[in-house]
This record gives structure tokens, C-alpha cells and sequence, in this order.
């Protein structure tokens, strides 16, 4: 049978990194499974079981021989694919398969396992956060002066930049890199448990010594370097902890889509376009339409995101007592693609931020047929600062507005404002076209993003300056 035959996941297919494929493949999956078992048997001989050297060295030497096709027969007939893998594991090593899972639940393997996929599935997606706060900064300061039309309720207000716009953007994903960094420095080893979470099963293996049962728990969870273990957990973890995962990731998307939208919505206005190369097709049927494909596929992919964070927080709620088993399958879907999704989402937003094309003429252009609208008040001040009636000059300005306003709106024609105040003698004393430059509308967005990729960016490029640069080239 061919892999076109069935149905294959677009996010291992077309979207995610190898890498975090990878992370969540089975191989690996069942590899972490073989360390658990290993792991806990050395901590075991420590703790003074009678487990030999001879019984680990086994183990060690054939710790990678994972035989899938072997462990599925074991499977169907057991209908437990923990028990399948270790007797699996047992038959290639047969003088330890006696002292392998000692004590132990399927929670400890597949918990404690879960823990360390996703720990490692959250510092790469750091590494690809900190990857697009540094270029999203870069193209801020490039662009920290130019002069762009600002939009409140998607309607034109006042003034701002370029750069002080991306700064925006750059720093959600600063917010979001916070709050995966905080996730990692609070995510526990689920520990040796037992099997409703008393650990009476190695008490008894280690003749009721208390002491024995938390160092041989602190053992097994440094091995896999975890400076923490949860306190106290039922047959499992918590499954909120899965929920404020999965939803640190909702978070990320929340970021994506915004970034998204805002360049969807660029593109439309024909001012900043994401990469076009020169073979790409916009349409199948208008030629000349360049779409702005790769922000509506992060933008997807970021909604599925949303969606899969509502699921895992229904998981954890449905718990019944120590644990039910309806989260697992739920948890074999959600956690996986929720990470894959969002690995795919920042490859996409690094791509484009790497090769955005800026139109200064056409910012420019739009700017100026609003900006004779918003440096009314500032013609009204300096004709009254040089005698005017302050009330007389703002009735003059708002009949002149409005009627450029209708001319605009009803005639299709160009805003002729400033044209009328010219030509109204209460202006005369006002040189106009010196209230009108564009950077004297800007405040001080070019100093803000100077200080903000100072103060929240540059410690960030510190501490991942070896994962900066990650190769983005998209799969399709």
C-alpha cells in the first residue's frame, strides 16, 4: 500500500520541522520509554535492589533495537502498547527482563515520557521565538522612522511608523517567549508514583524506608534532568498541566494570527507584502494576483491552535479521582499537533519576516491624502498663536474638512484641503507646507523602538545567540 493510499497528517506532510516530527515520532517516543525502564532499574540497584551490573549493561547494549512490527503482535492480543513494548524489550534482554518496571505503572512510563517530549519540544519552539523577535526587530529598525498612516477600528488616526508597527508585533512574541521560558522553569518530572499516586508499590520494594522512596524518585528524575517532580499527583499528572502547555501555545498563536492578519491586510493596501518568488503562482485563474498565501496558512494554522487549547482544558476538567482514561487519546491528538502547528507557524512568520518588501511611495501616498485631516490642530494652533481667533479658525477648519470630505467620498476626486485653508486669508500667517511634514507627526515611535529592542530584545539575542539563524525555507 502506498502512502497516498491513507491519509496522512499535512503537518508532518507539508508544514512542521522535522525536528519537532521527530521529537514526537514513535521512535523517539519509544526510545525515552527504554530510558524510563533503564533509569529506573539503575536508581533501583542504587537504592540497593538486587539488579546487577550485568542485568544494566544488557539493557544499555540493546536500549535502540525497537522492533515495532515485533511489539504490534503483543499488542493486539494484550490491548496495551506498554506491556507489548516491554515484553518486547524483555525478549532481547532476557537476563534483565525480570527486573524491568519494578514497582512500576504505565503512568510512570507514558507521563513521565510526555514531560520530556514536550520540555524538549518547548525549547525548540523558543529557539524558533527567539528567531522571530530578532528579525521582526531588525525590520523595526530599519524601518523606526518611516512615516506610516495609523489605524484605529481599521480607520485612519494618527500618526506612526513602520518600525514602531513591527515593534508591535515583535513584542507579542517577547510576551510569548516569557511565557514558554516561565513554563520551562516550572515543569515537573511526574516522579515514581505508584499506581494511584502514594508510591506504596516502591515502598515495599524498599522495606518501608520512606527516605528510600524520595531519593530513588529524585534519582530517576535527575537523570533526565528535571530539578523538580511533582508533590503529589494521582495516577498521573495533573492533566492541567497539559492545558497550560498546550495553551502557552494558544498564546503564541494569538501572536501569529495578529501578525498574520496585519499583513494580510498590508498586502490588500498594496504597502508591505510577504515574499513572492519569481515562479509563484497567485491564482490559478488571475494571473496577476499576488497572494499572501504563507500569512493565510500561518493564519489557519494558528486558529487550529486556538481550537486544540479549548480541547485540553475540557480533558483536564473531565478527570474523575485519581484518573480516567478518556484523556488519552485526546492527549495522542492535541498535545502533538498543537506543537507541530505552531512549529509551522513560526517557520512561516521567520520566512517572511526575513524578505518583507516595504512600498515607501504608496505609505507615502496614503498618508498624505489623511494627513491634511490630522494636522488641522496643528494649523489651527499656529494661526492662533499668530493672532487668530482660535474658535473662529476651528469653525473655518471643520466646514473646509468637510467639504474636502465630501469631495473625496462623493466625487472620487483628491483631498484638497490644504488647498481651501490656502486660500483662506485667517491661514495666511501659517506655513503650511512646514506643519505638513510627516515626521513631525510621529512622536517619539523611532526612540521607542530604539529603547524597546534595547531593553526587551537584546538580552533575548544574548541568551539564543547559537540558535539564531535557523535555515526557513518552507517545505511547499
Amino acid at each position: 500500500m502506498s502512502s497516498h493510499d491513507i491519509y496522512q497528517s499535512p503537518l508532518v506532510e507539508r508544514y512542521a520541522s522535522r525536528r519537532m516530527c521527530e521529537l514526537f515520532g514513535a521512535t523517539h517516543r519509544i526510545r525515552i520509554w527504554r530510558e524510563l525502564w533503564l533509569a529506573l532499574a539503575k536508581a533501583q540497584r542504587r537504592s540497593g535492589l538486587k539488579i546487577s551490573a550485568k542485568q544494566i549493561r544488557q539493557l544499555e547494549q540493546t536500549i535502540d533495537k525497537i522492533d515495532f512490527k515485533r511489539a504490534a503482535k503483543p499488542e493486539k492480543h494484550l490491548r496495551h502498547d506498554i506491556m507489548a513494548h516491554l515484553h518486547t524489550w524483555g525478549d532481547i534482554a532476557p537476563d534483565a527482563k525480570g527486573i524491568l518496571h519494578l514497582g512500576a505503572t504505565s503512568a510512570y512510563i507514558v507521563d513521565n515520557a510526555d514531560l520530556v517530549i514536550m520540555r524538549d519540544a518547548l525549547r525548540h519552539i523558543a529557539e524558533w521565538l527567539a528567531n522571530a523577535i530578532d528579525r521582526l526587530a531588525a525590520f523595526a529598525k530599519t524601518h523606526r522612522a518611516l512615516p506610516t498612516l495609523g489605524f484605529t477600528h481599521f480607520q485612519p488616526a494618527q500618526v506612526t511608523t513602520v518600525g514602531k508597527r513591527a515593534a508591535l508585533w515583535c513584542y507579542d512574541f517577547v510576551r510569548d517567549l516569557s511565557e514558554v521560558e516561565h513554563c520551562l522553569d516550572t515543569l515537573r518530572f511526574r516522579g515514581v508514583k505508584g499506581t494511584t499516586g502514594t508510591q506504596a508499590s516502591f515502598l515495599a520494594l524498599l522495606d518501608n524506608d520512606h527516605q528510600a522512596v524520595g531519593k530513588l524518585e529524585k534519582d530517576v528524575a535527575k537523570q533526565f534532568d528535571f530539578k523538580q517532580v511533582e508533590p503529589i499527583t494521582g495516577q498521573t499528572y495533573s492533566r492541567k498541566v497539559d492545558a497550560q502547555v498546550v495553551n502557552v501555545l494558544t498564546n503564541i498563536a494569538v501572536s501569529v494570527h495578529k501578525f498574520s492578519n496585519d499583513m494580510r491586510l498590508l498586502a490588500n493596501m498594496k504597502e508591505i507584502e510577504e515574499p513572492f518568488e519569481k515562479s509563484q503562482i497567485g491564482s490559478s485563474a488571475m494571473a496577476y494576483k499576488r497572494n499572501p498565501m504563507r500569512c493565510e496558512r500561518a493564519t489557519a494554522l494558528s486558529r487550529f491552535v486556538i481550537a486544540l487549547g479549548q480541547s485540553t482544558l475540557q480533558t483536564a476538567a473531565e478527570q474523575w479521582f485519581e484518573r480516567t482514561l478518556d484523556d488519552s487519546a485526546n492527549k495522542r491528538l492535541t498535545v502533538p499537533e498543537s506543537f507541530l502547528a505552531t512549529d509551522a507557524t513560526l517557520r512561516i512568520i521567520c520566512n517572511v519576516a526575513d524578505g518583507m518588501v516595504v512600498y515607501p511611495k504608496v505609505i507615502e501616498r496614503r498618508l498624505q491624502s489623511e494627513l491634511p485631516f490630522m494636522a488641522t490642530e496643528n494649523i489651527m494652533m499656529a494661526a492662533a498663536a499668530k493672532g487668530g481667533d482660535r474658535q473662529d479658525l476651528h469653525e473655518r477648519i471643520r466646514k473646509h474638512s468637510h467639504a474636502a470630505a465630501a469631495r473625496v467620498k462623493m466625487e472620487g476626486k483628491d483631498n484638497d484641503l490644504l488647498d481651501r485653508l490656502r486660500g483662506d486669508s485667517a491661514f495666511d500667517s501659517v506655513d503650511i507646507n512646514k506643519v505638513m511634514n510627516p515626521k513631525a507627526f510621529i512622536g517619539r515611535a523611532p526612540q521607542q523602538v530604539d529603547e524597546f529592542i534595547k531593553e526587551y530584545v537584546a538580552s533575548i539575542r544574548r541568551r539564543y545567540k547559537k540558535a539564531l539563524g535557523k535555515t526557513n525555507a518552507l517545505s511547499v
